[in-house]
């Protein structure tokens, strides 16, 4: 791995090209905020693509087309004279610091009344203080600093970005609102309220009333997200694995269809079905 300085000198060298790209190239020249935004996404879910098939080198990869959005949303900021790259990392650090009083001042965590904290940790500290710190303690204190921060968030849930896809956005919100309190006692408990949506789902999709049942299809849904998260399951994960799991397989169908000539509309349900199963043998 590289040292303090090599990174240091690679990254001074990543702005130093981004300068150069920005001057010189007729592409790089002419985009601003707006015309990045749509390729901003993209990349982030590319990089999201490569981290769920854990594929180092694509990760690397990815990492570095983030990077580029990050440094030119700052480098048009620098143009416009409302901010650079060092303020970026340097408001991100201080933010850093100011939530984290467990690793700064333990003393701070669980403080009615957090204050902002010295840039460099406590190093007096109990050592026996820090280690008693739980996940939990951490998180708690985290909500409530952020609603104690000048630019931060107000409620409690305005930190939860309305693009978000709303399975992920229902995961944040419950996840907030654990961090306050609000949540199950005993994780086993949600299983009432999954059942009981599934119940009402069931019973509006039994009535064909369509608007009811989205509504009840929604809490169903809910519910479900709510279980995961008590049980520490990552539900976007858990889909996406199904997505992959289930193109693997319907791949499977499909070639076979291709080899032998007969398409998959001409198949009978049960013909794809033994090819399912096999698919599902060779996994």
């Amino acid at each position: 791995m590289h040292t303090r300085e090599e990174k240091m000198a690679a990254f001074g060298r990543y702005l130093d090209v981004l300068d150069a790209l920005r001057e010189k190239c007729p592409w790089d020249r002419k985009q601003t905020n707006e015309s990045l935004r749509p390729n901003t996404i993209e990349e982030t879910f590319e990089l999201a693509d490569a981290l769920m098939k854990d594929d180092k080198n694509e990760i690397c990869k990815e990492l570095g087309d983030v990077l580029l959005h990050i440094c030119f949303y700052a480098k048009i900021g620098e143009e416009q004279e409302e901010f650079d790259i060092a303020d970026v990392c340097n408001r991100s650090a201080d933010k850093l610091i100011f939530r984290h009083p467990h690793v700064y001042h333990p003393s701070q965590v669980g403080a009615k009344d957090p204050k902002p904290l010295p840039y460099q940790p406590d190093e007096s500290a109990n050592q026996d203080q820090q280690k008693d710190i739980t996940v939990t303690q951490v998180l708690q204190n985290w909500e409530q600093i952020k609603l104690k921060e000048k630019d931060g968030n107000k409620r409690v849930l305005s930190g939860v970005p309305n693009a978000l896809p709303s399975l992920i956005k229902a995961y944040r919100i419950q996840d907030k609102a654990r961090n306050v309190g609000f949540d199950w006692e005993d994780k086993q408990d949600v299983w009432a309220k999954v059942h009981e949506e599934l119940a009402e789902l069931e019973a509006e999709l039994n009535r064909e009333d369509k608007e009811k049942s989205t509504q009840e299809l929604g809490d169903f849904l809910f519910s479900v997200i709510n279980a995961a998260r008590l049980y520490k399951l990552n539900p976007d994960n858990a889909l996406e694995m199904t997505n992959q799991k289930f193109i693997r397989r319907f791949n499977y169908v499909e070639e076979h269809s291709i080899r032998i000539g007969k398409p998959l509309t001409e198949m009978t349900l049960a013909e794809m079905d033994a090819l399912w199963e096999e698919a599902k043998a060779k996994e």
